[in-house]
């Protein structure tokens, strides 16, 4: 036998006798007592407050906790303390909430205290829970999130920078502000660089870019200038009928297509066929960008402001389709016959000449360039748009369903995706974005949008009729003078409270009151939306100047009566 196999049975004899002579261990016979705190944090809007520093206090004796008890994102919290034997027997508990730009809820006696059964033995566990409603505080933070805010408004507004400089100034201002006097003095503190990250949308920021990549390529396809040719040969040389076609295509392609892209495409070809007519072109392209903005009103896709709307609320592509297309179609009638009536002496004095001639010209100059490229792009464009349709019942983002047609439509086209990154995705843009909700995100953090929202629900005096048009003409306005974009941005949380807060308003009529007056208020003036800044900025380089006055003289009658229609749309059959 060899010595492993003498050496196995003593090995196991041995730890045999070990295992035996070892007792089992016993629960101790008493562990102690168990207080187990918890409960929830929210604002007067019944909104959660996160990161909101829990303590708590037993006979008046604070109890300290490893690390600082926080409140979770959706205003929960639970803490745990191990105490002697017997020390809850009569004490007395109470439990504080503290955070920045909120007034501290005092010390308050927990509620529902009571012994937790099913423990061992011998184990006191006392269970308390309580709901702690802060109040909002006016601190220095308040009125630093207010001036920033108000300085990026004003830098937008007056052009004196960059739009996507001007937001990041204000991201950049209220992140120091914070980790510098905000470090010592909490008073100062506006929000943490994590909650600065989360305040982003990434839903928007993909479903923009993918879009733009969607766009992009169709654009190698020629499509665009190819329908600019079919609405001229269409017309047969009728300027009247050629103005309306045109702003029928332009409305309908900014519906599922980026609005300013729509108008990068359209206006040389417009400018072009403008200048064959001998008319001015500012008389074709002044329609054009007025109903791309119409049009873009009236899906989830199609306009900027809308992509943010849906992604906060929680709006669905049909959604938009359902509460906006019929009210979008009667307002694009009604700018159509308006044009056509305010430019009637410009389009009467048109040069027509040669009609055949012209469009064979015209044919020969736009056709389809790429036509395998232009159905494997229309073939994936009407996908993602079905997914866009069915993407509520799904429970998935927009944002996926644009990156999955992006994606697709690059491996199958085989284009260069550094040339289409560095090319076609509009970075500034995005990137503007980003920063805007940071922006935005420092006065809600604050309880400046808290107090907008309170003003509003006050003037309101609970009514919704009110509050619908409050909204509708305030979006109107402000978007008119400001980049619908941020105006947008800051009335995400003002709708959302006061969709809860009014009678009537939870079927979603203020958030249409809201992306209605925004994207129709836009038009009003050059710096009311992108596509207008792109279209007189297109419009000036090919050498046709369109000064600020008399871009609003020309449109403020025409978005006056969008939104009367919009007024009425809204209070008789959305309500």
């Amino acid at each position: 036998m060899t010595l492993t196999h003498r050496l196995v049975p003593l090995v196991l004899l041995v730890m045999a006798g070990i295992a035996h002579a070892a007792p089992a261990p016993t629960p101790s016979p008493h562990q102690g007592d168990l207080l187990i705190v918890s409960g929830l944090a929210r604002n007067a809007h019944g909104k959660p407050v996160h990161h909101a520093e829990i303590s708590v206090y037993l006979d008046g004796q604070p109890l300290s906790a490893q690390t600082p008890t926080l409140t979770a994102e959706n205003g929960a919290f639970e803490v745990e303390f191990r105490l002697p034997a017997g020390a809850l027997a009569s004490a007395t508990v109470e439990v504080e909430a503290s955070r920045p730009s909120y007034k501290g809820s005092g010390r308050v006696p927990v509620d529902q205290l009571a012994e937790e059964p099913g423990h061992p033995a011998g184990e006191a566990v006392v269970m308390g829970h309580h709901v702690f409603v802060l109040e909002r505080a006016v601190t220095p933070a308040f009125w630093i999130a207010a001036a920033v805010l108000l300085l990026v408004y004003g830098l937008i507004a007056l052009e004196l920078m960059h739009r996507t400089l001007a937001a990041l100034l204000g991201a950049a201002v209220l992140l120091t502000v914070s980790y510098t006097l905000g470090t010592f003095f909490p008073e100062y503190h506006v929000f943490s660089f994590e909650d600065a990250m989360a305040a982003i949308d990434m839903n928007v920021i993909f479903l923009l870019m993918a879009m733009m990549i969607i766009v992009g390529v169709l654009k190698k396809t020629g499509v665009f200038q190819w329908m600019a040719y079919k609405s001229f040969q269409l017309a047969r040389g009728n300027v009247f009928a050629l103005s309306a076609i045109l702003m029928v295509v332009t409305a309908v392609t900014s519906a599922f297509l980026d609005n300013v892209t729509t108008m990068l495409l359209i206006i040389p070809v417009t400018i072009e066929i403008a200048l064959t007519l001998k008319i001015d072109p500012i008389t074709l392209l002044m329609p054009e960008v007025f109903a791309s903005n119409v049009g873009g009103t009236a899906t989830l896709i199609g306009d900027p402001p809308n992509i943010m709307i849906g992604s906060y609320a929680g709006l669905s592509f049909l959604d938009f389709v359902q509460h906006l297309t019929v009210v979008c179609l009667i307002c694009l009638a009604v700018t159509v016959i308006y044009f056509l009536y305010w430019y009637r002496k410009g389009y009467a004095t048109a040069q027509v000449g040669d009609v055949p001639a012209m469009i064979d010209r015209l044919r020969e100059e736009y056709r389809i360039t790429d036509k395998t490229l232009l159905v494997t792009g229309g073939v994936i464009l009407a996908i993602t748009v079905f997914l866009f349709i069915i993407h509520g019942s799904l429970h998935m983002e927009p944002s996926i369903a644009a990156l999955l047609g992006a994606t697709v439509l690059l491996v199958l086209s085989r284009i260069d995706i550094v040339e289409m990154l560095e090319h076609e995705i509009e970075w500034p843009t995005l990137i503007f974005f980003m920063a805007l909700f940071i922006v935005v995100a420092g006065a809600e953090e604050t309880g400046l949008i808290q107090t907008i929202a309170d003003w509003v629900y006050t003037v309101s005096q609970g009514s919704l009729v009110a509050a619908i048009l409050l909204i509708l003409w305030v979006s109107a306005v402000a978007s008119a003078i400001v980049d619908n974009i941020p105006f947008t941005a800051t009335m995400l949380p003002i709708v959302a409270f006061l969709t809860t807060s009014i009678p009537g308003a939870d079927g979603g009529v203020l958030w249409w009151a809201l992306a209605l007056g925004a994207c129709l208020g836009g038009n009003a003036t050059m710096v009311g939306a992108s596509a207008n800044v792109v279209t007189v900025g297109m419009a000036e380089k090919a050498g046709h100047r369109i000064s600020f006055m008399h871009y609003m003289k020309v449109a403020t009658v025409p978005t006056v009566l969008t939104i009367v229609v919009a007024s009425f749309w809204l209070i008789f059959v959305m309500r």
